[in-house]
């Protein structure tokens, strides 16, 4: 647990100072744009917030190295790869310069990173077809850095309301670690758990209030760092089936996915551009009702923050069964395929205006 408490207090405490001192900076750490279609808060905030976690774990991790001789020493290994994923997220942050594509290139560097000092690859997945091309070195190699990019992107597009991003990764690294300590590879769940107080620490601050943002620096650095301890996860334990981090991640993996597919198909728009019709946008718009018409800036803060948690119970329809069934792959597959339909049936119903009551907020 020390891991753990000291990812958050540091995290914590450095998030606070990035709040506190915002004044300073926030003519190039803010984001002052509140125009975009994914753009849902009132006033400037900064969206740094990465730092926080970023310092946050790198300290947990090190100090426990020390404490431990060398026990997570993975971890930090792995904190180094991560450079180019987090600087080139966070230049964009800064400097609102950075392309999609330049982040991902940067992500799929640090991905190359993993692979190469830490044989960090997908060289199974329990799918048919793919286990066959991930059997060649060259090919496996190239799966992993384009999944590794895909989950790091796949964060950032979540990355739209307080509290959401940051959650749905808290209760990512929560499994990640309980099935690492179910498979004995204790490594892999202090590294999870670093992981989770670091993100604890930013999330105080980030919900309910959005005193800060995640950021594309926080949200690629997150996303990167999920995807490859899922990676070594499953190379490092051949009884965790590879099914089971695809399903912990599958939310925002098919929102990406999923999201793609609408552009390019149903609206007929590239599949990169930005649009403010993605799961989390509708529910904020169509089932938030009670806010509608009131633009008073506490009125929006809340309606922001009162989004996630129905993201949130739909992260966890995913995560609670990887846990559950985390060697069983046949189950895993069950429970992707009734996520998939799931997630369309509730997108289908929201977009149509036939909102199951349920989801209904009202005053």
């Amino acid at each position: 647990m020390i891991v753990l408490l000291l990812g958050f207090a540091v995290s914590a405490a450095v998030t606070f100072f990035i709040i506190r001192s915002a004044r300073t900076h926030s003519h190039f750490s803010a984001d002052l744009d509140m125009s975009g279609p994914q753009k849902f808060h009132s006033r400037p905030v900064p969206r740094v917030g990465g730092l926080g976690i970023v310092i946050g774990l790198a300290a947990a991790l090190g100090i426990f190295t020390v404490l431990s001789s060398g026990q997570t020493l993975l971890g930090v290994q792995l904190m180094l790869c991560a450079v180019p994923a987090f600087f080139s997220g966070l230049a964009e942050d800064l400097t609102k310069t950075q392309s999609p594509r330049r982040r991902l290139f940067f992500t799929a560097v640090s991905a190359g990173l993993a692979a190469w000092f830490l044989g960090a690859i997908i060289d199974r997945t329990d799918i048919p077809g793919i286990d066959w091309l991930v059997s060649f070195r060259v090919c496996a190699v190239l799966v992993t850095l384009f999944a590794v990019a895909g989950v790091a992107n796949a964060v950032n597009i979540i990355d739209g309301f307080n509290g959401l991003a940051a959650m749905c990764v808290v209760l990512m690294l929560a499994a990640t670690a309980y099935v690492a300590f179910q498979a004995g590879d204790s490594v892999i769940a202090l590294c999870a758990l670093s992981g989770l107080g670091a993100v604890m620490g930013f999330f105080i601050w980030n919900f309910p209030a959005g005193l800060i943002f995640l950021g594309d620096g926080g949200a690629y650095f997150l996303g990167f760092f999920v995807a490859e301890l899922s990676v070594l996860l499953v190379h490092r334990n051949p009884n965790v089936s590879p099914l089971c981090p695809l399903l912990m991640c599958i939310y925002p993996i098919f929102e990406t996915v999923f999201s793609m597919y609408r552009r390019k198909f149903v609206r007929g728009r590239a599949i990169g551009m930005p649009d403010g019709v993605h799961l989390h946008s509708l529910i904020y718009r169509r089932v938030m009702r009670w806010a509608v018409g009131n633009r008073e800036a506490k009125v929006l803060t809340k309606r922001n923050s009162m989004t996630a948690p129905y993201l949130w119970l739909l992260c966890m329809m995913s995560v609670v069964p990887a846990m559950l069934f985390w060697s069983n792959s046949l189950v895993l597959g069950g429970f992707i395929i009734m996520f998939a339909m799931t997630y369309v049936f509730l997108y289908g119903s929201i977009v149509k205006l036939r909102v199951p009551d349920w989801l209904i907020v009202r005053r």
